[in-house]
């Protein structure tokens, strides 16, 4: 009775262990799906990520932050182009500095507002180099063969004085019908002002007529983004001060055309090209302040967009040596109409369902 008993339990056991193998993809997508976060809660990272730009490796499903160069005060000096990396836009952990020295086609500047894409199978780093006040910054280009790799840089594109635009900072790519074209620029009242956009070259790497330019809008925009949704072009752009702690009032606004060149519209139909104009999408509220310049819209894979940008907590103030505190935020982006909206007009500050990703 006692073998037999004991044959019985090794045919269970068996039974057992077969089901698992046979089921094993199955079970192990279910416990990954228990596993997964359900929500978060901003910010996502700190003590700061500003101006983001966020991209997603096409072979691992990981996610990667870059941002504008700052010295957080933790005594390890200036981070030249921090790189963040998430399996799921919520949990963020520091890779390293993704400029391995300082650029040195100018004297004087420091890395700004990097935005990284993948071009031809590289990945192309178009930054900003400048001081406040500078009278002649310019946009700089630096390539990597992977997101974690250093990105080695290729000299600048332009200066502010060479394409005759004011303050040529805050530059973003975009490949459109077998062009590639790159929009940036900054607040300026000067004759000149504007936010702009050139074609580029065939491989990315200088614009190919520097006197052929778009103005897209006026010198009361920065940080534009462009993003393709159905059968429009949207410009997202910030406005107000984006860097004066928990007083910016930096805020997030959006406009748009059928053609990448414009003209950009708001909903109002009031031409962007004319100072004042925009629909507003984000702005500062009792949990963040100086909400602004965003990174490019991520889509999850549940067909849901994120939107990931900048801001200031409020309960938080600079870091120790003077460093803005901009935390990297992200909230739920729906389309309503045909414009983009994020609940309330601001940014979340309470438990909010995640980003799902496979």
């Amino acid at each position: 009775m006692f073998q037999r008993t004991n044959i019985i339990l090794v045919w269970i056991a068996l039974i057992l262990v077969l089901g698992i193998s046979c089921t094993g993809s199955k079970i192990g997508a279910g416990l990954s799906d228990s596993v997964k976060v359900k929500e978060y809660k901003n910010p996502v990272f700190e003590p700061v990520l500003a101006d983001p730009s966020v991209i997603r490796d096409i072979k691992t499903g990981q996610f990667y932050a870059f941002g504008t160069a700052d010295n957080w005060g933790d005594g390890k000096g200036l981070r030249l182009v921090p790189m963040l990396k998430s399996p799921d836009l919520v949990h963020w952990q520091y890779v390293k500095n993704a400029l391995p020295a300082k650029p040195s086609w100018k004297k004087e500047g420091g890395v700004w507002a990097p935005d990284v894409n993948q071009v031809d199978g590289q990945y192309y780093m178009y930054y900003a180099y400048s001081t406040w006040g500078d009278p002649d910054p310019g946009i700089g280009l630096a390539i990597a063969d992977s997101l974690e790799g250093d990105f080695i840089d290729q000299g600048k594109v332009f200066l502010s004085s060479e394409v005759n635009v004011p303050n040529s900072i805050d530059p973003c790519y975009i490949e459109d019908q077998g062009k590639k074209y790159l929009f940036w620029g900054s607040f300026s009242d000067l004759p000149t002002q504007g936010t702009y956009a050139i074609e580029l070259s065939m491989d990315g790497k200088s614009v190919a007529d520097i006197h052929k330019k778009t103005k897209i809008g006026a010198g009361d925009w920065e940080a534009v983004m462009i993003h393709k949704h159905d059968d429009y072009y949207y410009f997202f752009g910030s406005k107000g001060s984006c860097c004066e702690g928990l007083n910016s009032q930096y805020h997030v606004l959006v406009a748009r055309s059928k053609n990448i060149l414009g003209p950009y519209v708001d909903k109002e139909g009031r031409p962007i090209t004319d100072r004042g104009n925009g629909t507003l999408l984000i702005k500062g509220n009792d949990y963040f302040v100086g909400t602004g310049h965003n990174a490019r819209i991520i889509e999850d894979d549940r067909g849901v967009d994120w939107f990931l940008y900048h801001g200031f907590d409020v309960a938080k103030g600079r870091l120790p040596g003077g460093t803005n505190r901009r935390v990297l935020l992200l909230d739920r982006l729906e389309w309503k109409d045909g414009w983009p909206v994020i609940q309330d007009a601001g940014p979340s500050g309470t438990e909010k369902p995640a980003p799902y990703f496979e």
